[in-house]
Order: C-alpha cells, then structure tokens, then sequence
C-alpha cells in the first residue's frame, strides 16, 4: 500500500501500523513520514505516533481528538476510569487528563494542553489473565477504539475514585448511568478480589437499588464478598465518619450524607 493511500485510510497511527501497511522500513521508512511531515499531511504527537493532518488543515491548528490519540498510543492501550466515563457520556464534568491502561511502561505526556495518563493493569486481573474482562470496542469518527464498558467503569472508579476527581465527580458520574448488567459487575468485583471495593460497589448499588433496579441476589452476592472487619475508604481524613455495618465500612460522612447536594 501507498504511504498516500494509508494516511487517507487512517486518522492517527502508530509507526508499526505504517511499516505493516506500506512495507517500508528503516531509512525507506524515516523518509516517507519526513516527506508527509513536511509537507503538512502528518503531525507527531510523540516519539512513534502521528496524527494525520486532514485536507485543508494546517499541522499547528488542525483539530485533534485525545481519545482517539490516547486508544492508539499503544496496541492494547484502553480508555479506563473517568475518561471512560466521558466517552460513554457519562461524566459530570470534562477533565483535560485522558486516562488510559496500557501493559507496557510509559511516560505521562502532554500534548496540545491535555494530559495523557497511562495507567497499569490492575494486577490481579494480570495474575488471572483477565485484562480483557469488561471491555468494549467504540467507533470514535470511523475508527474503533477500546474502553472499559460500563459495569467495569462502575467498579473501577468505586475502587480508585481519586482518578475520577474525588467522590463527588465519581458520584455524580455515576448517577448518569441507566441501565448495569448487574451480574458482569458482580463478576468483576469478583475478578479484582478486593473486599473493599467489593462493599464500595454493594454500597452504591444498594443506595441506587430502585433506579438500577438493583435485586437481592446481587446484593448479597457483593456483601458475601465484603472485609471482614471495618475498612476505611478514605484514611487520613479529619471529616467525621458514618459505619455502615451491613457492608463493614468507614465512610466520610459527606459522602455517606451526600452533602454536597446540599450545594445545588
């Protein structure tokens, strides 16, 4: 395939994915993406990934899209945490961090005011060899990528809400959900053998019952699952806390008051 023909074909790539299609390699290779660069019909977003340009747009000013940047940093990158949640439109607010699981070690970056976020695999999902679990692939402008459905979302940002701007953003997010396959999410809990994360997720589902139409069975599935002992949520926080003895949790008390609702 001609360099040409592939860039029509492509929104953004990786150098692997150009040597596949056209066959070049090494100098043949260097020389061909130097032609296009110059010549505006590329833009490098970082050492082995280009943007392409499209017609009628120059290099500095052309529109870009960080998700599609962020699904295809690596082969098995996957948007996760709250920039899942913004792609399934099911975000409360826009953050200029896109966050994404990758299998290999790489370096946060910057590009065009965003900030790009690799994350690692949770390991027990490695130690299993269920990185795949609760994934699904979106059309994003005619090209797929890969992201955390949203049973997954729902757990991972209730395991590690820090990555979602804290538990009111995560909350918030959360709430814009409709509809959980409710036996993948007990799954997943499953899969990530955390027992607080485990009482997090039955917690919120049992808070949530009648919009999710959450059933007994579920519940008790996840509480089956929940410490043994109080877990806190939240350690090192002065904030007054609430015990909730069904699912062995020290929570804040404005998260278990939702107080910030208060605010509105």
């Amino acid at each position: 395939m001609e360099a040409g023909t592939f860039l029509k074909q492509h929104k953004v790539f990786r150098i692997e994915q150009f040597e596949a299609a056209t066959g070049l390699s090494g100098s043949g290779r260097k020389a061909s993406l130097d032609y296009h660069r110059k010549r505006g019909h590329v833009l490098p977003v970082r050492r082995g990934l280009y943007w392409v340009v499209p017609p009628g747009h120059r290099p500095e000013t052309c529109p870009v899209d960080p998700f599609l940047i962020a699904g295809h940093v690596s082969v098995n990158a996957v948007l996760a945490y709250h920039s899942a949640l913004e792609l399934h439109g099911r975000a409360y607010s826009s953050f200029n961090e896109i966050q994404f699981l990758v299998s290999s070690n790489l370096r946060p970056f910057e590009f065009r005011g965003t900030r790009y976020r690799p994350l690692t695999i949770p390991p027990a999902l490695v130690r299993k060899h269920q990185q795949e679990l609760g994934l699904e692939s979106v059309d994003r402008f005619g090209t797929p990528i890969k992201v955390t459905g949203l049973e997954r979302c729902l757990v991972d940002v209730l395991d590690r809400p820090e990555l979602s701007g804290g538990w009111e953003e995560a909350w918030r997010s959360l709430d814009m959900i409709e509809y959980l396959d409710l036996p993948a999410v007990c799954h997943y809990v499953s899969a990530l053998g955390n027992a607080t994360t485990a009482a997090k997720t039955g917690w919120y589902l049992e808070q949530n019952r009648q919009r999710l139409m959450v059933d007994d069975h579920t519940l008790e599935i996840l509480r089956k699952r929940a410490p043994a002992k109080p877990h806190y949520v939240h350690r090192g926080s002065h904030e007054p806390t609430r015990f909730l003895s069904r699912w062995n949790l020290v929570v804040p008390a404005s998260l278990a008051d939702q107080s910030w609702e208060e605010l509105i």
